[in-house]
C-alpha cells in the first residue's frame, strides 16, 4: 500500500499541534489554579515552573529490601524430588515527588498561614486523608492506585461543606495533603510488597493522581461556591 509523504506530515504535524494544545490548556489550568487559590500574581508563574518542572525530580529518602518469586526450583533429597519457591532480593527506591508532594506542601502551609483556616483546613484535610486511604489499592509492579476524579469531587464538596467562602483554598489543601497522607503516607508498609523499582511518595509527572486532584478540586470548588 502506497502512503504519499504529505500524509505522513499531515498526521505528524496534526500530533504536534494536538500536543501543543493540550500543554498549552494545562498550562493555563494550572496558573487559573494558582490565581484562585490566592497566589499572587506576581509568583503565579514562579510556582507554576516550579511545579511544572519539579514534577520530574524524584528525591530518594530510602531503599526498602523485598524478596520477589521468581521461579521454582526442584531440590532432590533421598530420591525425593521437592519443588521449592526460588526468591530472589530485590529493592525499592522510596522517594519524594518534588512537584507533586514538596510543593503543594509548601503551597499549603503558606496559604494556612495567609488564610488563618487551620481548623476548617485541617479538618477537610483529615476527612480527605480518611476517604482516599480507604479508597487506594496497591497494585504490583504500579504503586498506589486511587479511582479516577473521586478524590477531586470530594475534596471540592468537603471544601464547600467545611469552608463556603474559602472553598478554592480548603479544596486545594485538602485535595493534595489529604491525598498525600491517606494515599501515599498511610499505605508506606505495603510498599515492600508491590515489586516496584520506584516508589513515589506525590507521584511523578505532572498527570500524578495527587497533583490532579488539587487543580479539579480547585477549579470544581470555584464552580459551585
Amino acid at each position: 500500500m502506497f502512503f504519499s509523504p504529505l500524509t505522513f506530515l499531515f498526521f505528524l504535524f496534526f500530533f504536534f499541534a494536538v500536543l501543543f494544545f493540550f500543554v498549552v490548556v494545562q498550562i493555563n489550568v494550572i496558573a487559573l489554579v494558582f490565581t484562585k487559590i490566592g497566589i499572587p500574581s506576581e509568583y503565579v508563574f514562579s510556582a507554576l515552573l516550579a511545579t511544572l518542572l519539579g514534577s520530574f525530580v524524584n528525591i530518594p529518602i530510602k531503599k526498602i529490601p523485598q524478596k520477589v518469586r521468581t521461579q521454582r526450583a526442584i531440590v532432590g533429597f533421598f530420591g525425593f524430588r521437592y519443588v521449592v519457591p526460588a526468591w530472589t532480593r530485590q529493592e525499592t527506591v522510596l522517594a519524594v515527588n518534588l512537584g507533586g508532594a514538596v510543593i503543594p506542601v509548601v503551597l499549603s502551609t503558606y496559604l494556612l498561614f495567609k488564610t488563618g483556616l487551620w481548623g476548617r483546613g485541617l479538618l477537610a484535610t483529615a476527612l480527605m486523608a480518611f476517604l482516599t486511604f480507604r479508597l487506594a489499592r496497591p497494585l504490583k509492579g504500579v504503586g498506589i492506585a486511587l479511582p479516577a476524579f473521586i478524590p477531586a469531587v470530594a475534596a471540592a464538596l468537603f471544601s464547600l461543606l467545611i469552608a463556603y467562602d474559602y472553598a478554592p483554598v480548603v479544596a486545594y489543601i485538602s485535595g493534595t495533603v489529604g491525598t498525600l497522607i491517606g494515599a501515599d503516607l498511610f499505605n508506606l508498609k505495603k510498599i515492600g510488597n508491590l515489586e516496584a523499582p520506584v516508589a513515589s511518595i506525590g507521584g511523578a509527572g505532572t498527570f500524578d493522581g495527587i497533583f490532579l486532584n488539587g487543580v479539579f478540586a480547585v477549579l470544581l470548588s470555584a464552580l459551585l461556591s
